[in-house]
């Protein structure tokens, strides 16, 4: 059981909005994961599909433990601080290519 009270599993952050899924790209900081998420839109002028990135910061609780590459869920919450409004609540196995 961890001790943070920003843990939505053992603390008393509560969960709401939206549940996003993507790619872990960053854990350095210490209490914090960067989580990238891909999603495709149709440009009708080209007639083609563009590939559009954008990042999420969020929360990292202590009792889950992530590592750049692996797929993680995130949860909105309140603002925990000036950039994080996420929390991970979810980790899944890694992103793996089948050759």
């Amino acid at each position: 059981m961890c001790e943070d009270p920003n843990c939505p599993f053992h603390g008393s952050l509560k969960i709401r909005g939206k549940l996003l899924t993507g790619k872990v790209v960053s854990v350095a900081a210490k209490n914090l994961a960067v989580v990238q998420r891909e999603s495709f839109k149709y440009n009708k002028k080209y007639m083609r599909y563009l590939k559009k990135r954008s990042k999420v910061h969020a929360h990292l609780p202590p009792c889950i433990e992530l590592k750049s590459g692996d797929t993680a869920t995130v949860a909105e919450c309140r603002p925990v601080s000036k950039t994080v409004s996420f929390v991970v609540v979810n980790r899944a196995a890694p992103l793996t290519r089948k050759s």
